[in-house]
């Protein structure tokens, strides 16, 4: 990893990386085709892309930092690289040598304002995990503070010695190359350049500001403190800063770990659609998710005593609690809609919602995006992993190239949030096809979809029963309103006194009553059909009811119309 102090030799290798690929693009991508060699430009661009992703893997591993999580991010944006560029940068890993031991000893003690003998009774040297910006040692505390929180092992988080101002050149390259970028055109058409480095600037903040970590884990534990399917870590606050985190120590069944699950009397399978279960909870009920749920940050914890059916207890223990997603509310519902359409195979529907979600712009023309995703849940809908293990891969290959340019061709660009869960979403099928190469992912999300279709078929239910009760208030408040107004006008400076006003005001008020006798109608048989299937009973009922109002409508102040000048 590059010295601390030689962060100005840091700064200028990323942008000198930069300008070479910037000007090697110029020149085949707009360069060449002006020149009329575009064919040399088409042939060369594979290789190319491949031979740029390789360099940045090999300048990522080297410095460190912020640069490997630079790649990682790469990886995930499907919308605006190609996939010779994430394939080769997806298995970046945030592994580099641990810090020596001397080195975060001092760094500890430093954060803590005490020598680390006097916070724990021992710290284990040799690190639990190592990554590019901090590393884990297990620990126990001090017995003063083991009695105070009732726990004695714990693990300590530390940051990297000087990664913040290493964090902070790599921020400053970052922006200097997203301005670059933001002037050529090619780019900016397609992505707008300097507020992704801002998103990924804002995550990354977040990612070394340990406190934020901890109000994470606790809001965490608050949406799950009544799920027994789902433990974490208690902070140890006392223990705690921006650039040190203490926790409980809750190491257990690594969740992947087929042998131990087994001794254990659990089945990796059960183990597999439970955790479909529960970051499906996560993502659309919550809103507040676990973005990096690899096997490493999720254990299999035994209770005691036996649970429902046969095998032992056990739950999730969710640790690393620095990567988290929120969904907004109003985003969550296109999600949903998203699940939804997948579970139905609907493709139309599905890029309706991805539509609401906000994915894409307005004006763009979805009828391809439409026909591939129609041609996609044709083909591959409903394959679990095993089927789809025996699908010959030039069948991949070729629709995957042609899906690509489908999306490629679009204007739109996935925000942060968005992109956390196509990465929780990834990981969580991961894990499970790990647990068991059989697992169907399909199998999870129908029920799931099913459960979020009956929900939403109450929210309408609901929303048509208060559109009913404000008409039918209207309605109630029209006649009292309607006086008033004849009112105001008899006792006004300006009297009007014709015998045609009285009737017109009549004929309004039947018309109003009669137009809302019919939204009642209305509202009433639609609520209806939308209980029938769940509610059989309710949903009759209020068919049946909205007969008056239907009746009101057509016939109210028929008899007066002979008399209507």
């Amino acid at each position: 990893m590059t010295d601390v102090g030689d962060t100005r030799a840091r700064y200028r290798r990323i942008l000198r990386f930069a300008a070479r690929y910037l000007v090697q693009t110029w020149w085949f991508e707009i360069a060449l085709p002006r020149l009329g060699l575009v064919r040399i430009a088409e042939r060369t661009r594979s290789s190319r892309m491949r031979r740029f992703a390789r360099k940045f893997h090999v300048l990522a591993v080297d410095l460190g930092g912020l640069m490997i999580k630079v790649g990682q991010f790469m990886s995930s944006r499907l919308d605006v690289l190609p996939p010779e560029i994430t394939k080769e940068l997806e298995g970046l890993q945030d592994e580099v040598p641990p810090v020596p031991f001397a080195r975060i000893r001092a760094a500890a003690a430093a954060e803590l304002g005490v020598p680390l003998e006097a916070a724990y009774a021992w710290i284990d040297e040799a690190p639990v995990a190592a990554a590019s910006l901090g590393q884990v040692h297990r620990a126990r505390l001090a017995p003063a503070d083991a009695e105070q929180t009732g726990m004695s092992a714990v693990v300590v988080k530390v940051q990297r010695p000087g990664i913040q101002q290493i964090v902070d050149v790599d921020l400053a390259a970052l922006r200097r190359v997203g301005g670059w970028l933001s002037r050529i055109r090619l780019v900016y058409t397609r992505v707008n350049a300097p507020a992704l480095v801002e998103e990924f600037a804002a995550t990354s903040m977040e990612e070394i500001d340990y406190l934020h970590e901890a109000e994470n884990a606790e809001r965490f534990a608050r949406d799950f403190a009544d799920d027994d399917r789902v433990a974490m870590p208690e902070v140890v606050w006392e223990r705690s800063t921006r650039r040190l985190l203490t926790l409980q120590d809750v190491t257990a069944i690594k969740i992947t770990d087929h042998e131990a699950l087994r001794v254990a009397g659990v089945e990796p399978d059960a183990v597999a659609r439970r955790f479909a279960a529960v970051m499906f909870d996560q993502l659309f009920d919550h809103g507040f998710f676990h973005a990096d749920p690899h096997p490493g940050n999720v254990f299999v914890t035994l209770g005691e005593g036996p649970q429902e059916g046969e095998g032992p207890r056990w739950r999730f223990t969710f640790v690393d609690f620095g990567m988290m997603g929120e969904v907004p509310s109003g985003i969550r519902r296109g999600l949903r809609q998203l699940l939804i359409a997948v579970a139905s195979r609907d493709g139309r529907g599905l890029v309706a919602a991805i539509r609401e979600v906000g994915v894409l712009l307005p004006s763009a023309d979805t009828a391809e995006l439409e026909r591939a995703m129609t041609q996609l849940f044709a083909r591959f809908g409903g394959m679990g992993f095993a089927e789809l293990a025996q699908v010959d891969p030039r069948e991949f290959r070729a629709f995957a190239i042609e899906f690509g340019d489908v999306v490629r061709s679009l204007p739109f660009q996935l925000p942060e949030n968005f992109l956390l869960i196509v990465r929780a979403s990834s990981l969580t099928s991961g894990v499970c096809s790990a647990l068991n190469p059989a697992f169907n992912l399909w199998d999870s999300v129908e029920p799931y979809a099913a459960r979020l279709l009956q929900d939403e078929r109450g929210n309408i239910a609901q929303a048509i029963g208060k559109d009913v009760l404000h008409a039918a208030s209207v309605a109630a408040r029209l006649p009292v309103r309607l006086d008033d107004l004849v009112t105001r006008l008899d006792d006004g400076q300006v009297s009007i006194d014709t015998p045609r006003l009285d009737r017109r005001i009549a004929r309004l008020e039947r018309l109003g009553r009669r137009i809302l006798s019919a939204v009642l109608f209305v509202g009433l048989v639609v609520a209806g059909a939308v209980l029938v299937p769940d509610q059989a009973v309710l949903g009759a009922v209020l068919m049946s009811a909205s007969g008056l109002p239907l009746l009101h409508a057509l016939f109210a102040g028929a008899g007066g119309r002979s008399g209507t000048p």
